[in-house]
């Protein structure tokens, strides 16, 4: 094997953001672009000599091609072994798991998440370390240093390796295992869940859905929902994973998975739904008539984990990102267990999960997670829902019921403006955060500010503080709003609002955007985002 070292410079755009590097695919494919990302993780990790790697990805187009240059990269700076998901297909918290299992030094792992596939669509690479997590801040600004001072990419001249054969290859003396990627993850939720009461509940006529959108979950909701647990081949939607998704866009939420939300709210509704994303992280959980959202599954989750044989000692503590409804809180609060407040990205979870703080985690952009890993995962929650409803015997809508009825419901939305001119939507948050500490006492559209802040995260077990991570505003009454840019993007920005009105008494069951109506026309007289956008209407809610 030849080892060549080839001339580079720093490209621009490689600083990752909230997770991962991600951007259009064909930027992935120019010239030497993967390759010095590639070379810059390795450096800013400080090196690969001796080292083991899994990597793999959601099988999004240019997925197989990026494998095997990534692969060239790595023997070419001395790793020792590689394990690939057969046909280079592995999700990623079937990669973080297989990064903690194995005790492999990191891993690669090639998705843009719930964006779009295609060759004009989206493409990513994340790198999770040796915990399984995703690169911390200071990796991740080791990193970033190292895409900026790069002169050159080691790489060894071979052959394509065969991804779709089981068993050992070779890249000289750099070791290649393509292993199949459903296996040890079925073996991991076999561990957590009771599969026989599963399985018994659909024998005994409960039915389901659950849309995979012809990502990567697909073959692993086979093996689990329909191989393990007896369902219906037909019960899980979508499920060949193909290069750009069927033409869809991989985000498990209403507006994306409108066929199983139509499904759903139908008379001849499945007794519970469910989907997830591009990697395999996300989900969505909805029920006969009853959509549930992300902050809720976490609440909701938080109160009954016990039910699921892996989590009966209890949970240590909870984590949710900041922008996601403090259901949660009241749930801790309740059981007397620490709630930690963390800004938006997994990789802050880490820490807190790797010191046993925390049992339990999760983001209002569909991420829920435990312990069992160190990022979110999807079918892990889909998994948690069919758990507690076997046990409960209770429906996804009087779960919920109950739930509200004990605990107050965080009626909740997300509004994403998306595609927004960058300068313009950098100049009204800048312009919001100059006002901060003038707006408690002011009224909006009828609703008085009580308080507002630019958060702030200092980690309790590091130290690295966190700044400019997003904007909040609460109001009078139990209102809440949170303005960001999102950093999952690849064109423009997105500019999302999150609301959320807390309501103990009376009725619970309204509709949440006649109950956040109020709160959206405050925010706009705020933060002014008809005016400065020209937009009347978010392009997404969820």
């Amino acid at each position: 094997m030849q080892i060549r070292d080839i001339a580079t410079a720093p490209i621009r755009g490689q600083a990752p953001g909230t997770s991962g590097l991600r951007r259009k695919t064909r930027a992935y494919m120019a010239p030497l672009f993967l390759e010095n990302y590639v070379q810059a993780i390795l450096d800013g990790a400080g090196g690969a000599a001796g080292k083991t790697y899994v990597l793999g990805g959601d099988g999004r187009y240019f997925n197989a091609a990026a494998i095997q240059i990534i692969l060239r990269i790595l023997a070419g700076n001395g790793a020792a072994r590689v394990m690939v998901g057969q046909g280079g297909i592995l999700s990623t918290p079937a990669a973080s798991h297989l990064i903690r299992k194995t005790g492999a030094d990191g891993g690669f792992i090639l998705s843009a998440s719930h964006n779009p596939g295609g060759i004009d669509a989206d493409f990513g690479l994340k790198y999770n370390m040796g915990n399984g997590g995703p690169a911390t801040e200071t990796m991740t600004a080791a990193i970033v240093v190292a895409s900026e001072s790069i002169t050159r990419i080691r790489m060894a001249d071979s052959a394509d390796i065969n991804l779709d054969a089981l068993g050992a290859a070779a890249i000289g003396p750099m070791q290649v295992q393509i292993i199949d990627p459903v296996t040890d993850y079925l073996a991991l939720m076999e561990d957590l869940f009771d599969l026989d009461a599963i399985a018994a509940l659909i024998a005994g006529g409960f039915t389901l859905r659950f849309d995979a959108m012809h990502a990567v979950t697909g073959p692993y909701a086979r093996a689990l929902l329909v191989d393990r647990c007896g369902a219906s081949p037909d019960n899980v939607m979508n499920a060949i994973p193909l290069p750009d998704f069927g033409g869809g866009h991989p985000d498990p939420n209403p507006v994306w998975a409108a066929e199983l939300m139509g499904l759903m709210m139908s008379p001849d509704a499945p007794d519970f739904g469910a989907a997830s994303d591009g990697d395999g992280d996300r989900n969505m959980i909805v029920g006969r008539g009853c959509y549930v959202t992300p902050s809720d599954s976490l609440a909701l989750i938080a109160d009954r984990a016990d039910l699921a044989k892996g989590y009966r000692r209890g949970l240590a503590g909870v984590a949710r990102s900041m922008p996601t409804s403090g259901a949660v809180d009241r749930v801790a609060a309740a059981k007397g267990i620490a709630c930690h407040e963390t800004p938006t990205g997994w990789k802050f979870f880490g820490n807190l999960l790797d010191t046993g703080q925390i049992t339990l985690c999760g983001e209002e952009s569909a991420g829920t997670g435990s312990d069992h890993i160190r990022e979110k995962d999807g079918l892990w929650a889909v998994l948690m829902w069919l758990n507690i409803i076997a046990v409960s015997g209770q429906s996804v809508a009087d779960l919920m019921a109950a739930h509200w009825r004990s605990y107050g419901r965080n009626y909740y939305s997300r509004h994403d403006y998306e595609d927004v001119d960058s300068a313009v939507a950098t100049l009204l948050m800048a312009d919001l955060r100059g006002r901060l500490d003038r707006l408690p006492g002011q009224s909006f559209a009828g609703l008085r500010v009580t308080a507002a802040d630019d958060f702030a995260y200092t980690d309790p077990v590091d130290g690295s503080v966190s700044t400019g991570q997003g904007l909040r505003l609460f109001f009078e009454g139990g209102a809440r709003a949170v303005l960001r840019l999102s950093g999952t993007g690849t064109s423009g920005a997105t500019l999302r609002v999150y609301l959320e009105q807390l309501v103990t008494e009376g009725d619970l069951h309204h509709d949440a955007g006649d109950v956040l109506a109020p709160l959206v026309a405050a925010v706009d007289a705020v933060a002014g985002i008809t005016a400065r956008t020209g937009r009347t209407a978010p392009d997404v809610k969820t």
